[in-house]
């Protein structure tokens, strides 16, 4: 697993924020400092958000409530029967975040590809496991697995000799953390068309 720190509004993982973000012209030591205050705050156990608040070394401002609603909403926390949080563990994570809910990559995930939309669904899959964090052996080792799972690897339509194959075909993809929604889009147009 690995984590970059994103901007909590724009996601970008440098200094160059996005036109529109809030947090534009924040240096970017700022951003990181942000997450391991909330993490620091939290590797000694579970809290509520009161006191991981209270346990940041400085002031409580709106980077560090970004900070926590990004590490919640990227699933990387968890919250217990009485509402504190506490970090989710590599494999709780990896395991969460392993079967897609949302729309459309979700279609794609449970129903597979069908021919004619096998490059955007598995460049889809691959970028969303890029996105969500898993290493890229975790992601070829998921979007292998899907490839036989739903059935997409025997419809047949593909060039390479093995979903292996296929999957390293789409490394660039990962490397580059291309965006999964446009392609899982037009893969689950043609998916819901098909089956």
């Amino acid at each position: 697993m690995r984590f970059r720190y994103p901007c909590p509004d724009c996601r970008s993982t440098n200094s160059l924020h996005d036109p529109d973000c809030r947090f534009d012209g924040t240096p970017w030591p700022e951003v990181e400092r942000a997450y391991t205050d909330v993490l620091v705050a939290l590797a000694d156990g579970t809290k509520s958000e009161g006191r991981i608040r209270e346990a940041t070394d400085g002031p409580w401002d709106p980077l560090h409530s970004a900070a926590l609603s990004r590490l919640r909403h990227e699933q990387r926390l968890k919250e217990t029967r009485g509402g504190a949080l506490e970090l989710r563990s590599a494999e709780e994570f990896k395991e969460q975040v392993s079967e897609p809910t949302q729309e459309p990559i979700r279609t794609v995930y449970e129903k597979g590809s069908v021919p004619g939309t096998h490059d955007n669904a598995v460049f889809a899959m691959v970028a969303y496991y890029e996105m969500v964090g898993l290493s890229w052996a975790e992601t070829r080792e998921q979007v292998v697995a899907w490839l036989h799972e739903t059935g997409t690897w025997t419809r047949g339509g593909f060039e390479e000799a093995s979903p292996e194959q296929l999957v390293d075909s789409k490394r660039h993809v990962y490397d580059q953390g291309y965006g999964w929604k446009e392609k899982a889009r037009a893969a689950k147009a043609i998916i819901d068309r098909s089956l």
